[in-house]
């Protein structure tokens, strides 16, 4: 069977036992480097790919995706509506209302998004529903003023359902300051938790208590709220529904409220990726000291191949060979552990937990009480393809070297 003379020879000698103990030493530390590499890697990104599906899952859950406001209040939301959902992107609409203001309760204050929603329907777009720890969704009933407040917000001012509290909300007037506060007294009927920050700056109210706090007629909404099939549309779908109802609409999307926090999370998984990668190469140009040992080691039989006719190109192309060989199966090792490593995390966690007795992460202290892992195919190629050619790269310089041997000199003291 043909065989080219630089894989056979570059195969032989990866496999061959080698008289310099200190060699196959070298050669095999940077396997294990190379694959530990790898797996570091794989499994790190997995884990930030984790959190991220995680805090996605969890805030866009709770925040729109979209939505489609017009130049006033909406005496009618339901044409909005029903122009929404013939967008093939669009999953369901809603009405919705947004305003910002403060809570107060026994002198303490703090900051508050509140949404006006319609409990019947705000199970189409959001998560919330599935998240309730006390009270009801459906305990929102317009005129009562009844508030679904956060986890975060309802521990640090100790509420619980049935207490009251104070929405403070700026109203313009004919003062010379311009805005005066308005107060409204809200009844504590829910308490969500989704686990994320918005436990703490989020409250929902029915949408027609929304208006009558903003001076609107009762049926009167501030936009529609769009669940799409891809997020990460929002801003095309949302522009194109807007573009269809004509003038006097608008339309905001998630990435103009939420979009900094994803995009500082997909920085720092780019940012740790390019250090975990500095791992990987410094593991795979440890092949350059190995080939170079060996090419020292081996100069006889270099030697004695040029003289029978092996040609420069052929002498590189058996110590790329050897160099590549090394770099595959520290690769392909990585890889396969770091896969296994991946989908198995967050079970590993649990066990050291179990056995140490300590909590890794406890809900009170972070928004997640497990390590989340979401492998991706792509991040594994990727980091693969990234060894393989960070390995073969690093060939290069000692077969060349071992090209440029001179039989002569290398035979002289043989």
């Amino acid at each position: 069977m043909f065989r080219p003379l630089s894989i056979f020879v570059g195969a032989r000698y990866t496999r061959a036992k080698r008289r310099n103990h200190f060699i196959s030493f070298i050669s095999m530390t940077s396997m294990i480097g190379l694959g530990l590499g790898v797996l570091a890697m794989i499994v790190v990104l997995s884990v930030m790919n984790g959190f991220q599906k995680e805090m996605s899952s969890r805030i866009l859950g709770m925040v729109p995706h979209a939505t489609i406001l017009g130049a006033k209040p909406l005496d009618d939301w339901q044409p909005v509506a029903a122009a929404a959902m013939k967008n093939p992107e669009v999953l369901a609409a809603v009405p919705f209302t947004d305003m910002d203001g403060m809570l107060s309760y026994k002198g303490y204050m703090q900051p508050i998004q509140v949404s006006g929603v319609d409990p019947a329907q705000e199970g189409k777009v959001s998560i919330v529903a599935d998240h309730i720890v006390q009270g009801s969704m459906q305990d929102l009933k317009p005129g009562e003023f009844g508030v679904v407040i956060g986890d975060i917000t309802a521990r640090r001012f100790r509420l619980s359902v049935g207490d009251k509290l104070t929405l403070i909300v700026p109203e313009l007037s004919g003062e010379p300051g311009g805005i005066t506060p308005r107060m409204q007294r809200l009844n504590v009927v829910g308490v969500f938790k989704v686990g994320a920050e918005l436990d703490g700056s989020m409250a929902l109210i029915h949408m027609a208590d929304a208006a009558q706090i903003q001076h609107w007629q009762p049926n009167q909404v501030q936009s529609v709220r769009l669940k799409l099939k891809d997020l990460y549309m929002a801003p095309q779908v949302s522009k194109a529904i807007a573009g269809t109802l004509g003038d006097g609409y608008k339309a905001d999307d998630w990435t103009h409220t939420q979009g900094s926090l994803f995009s500082a999370m997909k920085m720092e998984k780019t940012m740790i990726g390019l250090l975990l990668l500095m791992i990987v190469a410094v593991a795979a140009f440890n092949i350059i000291a190995t080939l170079i040992m060996v090419v020292n080691d081996k100069g006889a039989d270099i030697a004695i191949l040029r003289t029978l006719g092996a040609t420069p190109r052929q002498i590189m192309g058996i110590f790329m060979v050897q160099g590549t060989v090394i770099g595959v199966v520290g690769t392909l090792i990585g890889g396969v552990l770091g896969i296994i490593a991946a989908l198995n995390v967050s079970a590993m966690v649990g066990w050291i937990e179990r056995v140490t007795g300590q909590h890794i992460f406890t809900s009170d202290v972070y928004f997640i009480s497990n390590l989340p892992s979401d492998l991706q195919a792509g991040d594994v190629v990727m980091i693969c393809s990234a060894g393989l050619i960070l390995s073969f790269l690093a060939t290069i310089y000692p077969a060349w070297r071992a090209a440029q041997i001179e039989p002569a000199y290398a035979l002289r003291y043989e």
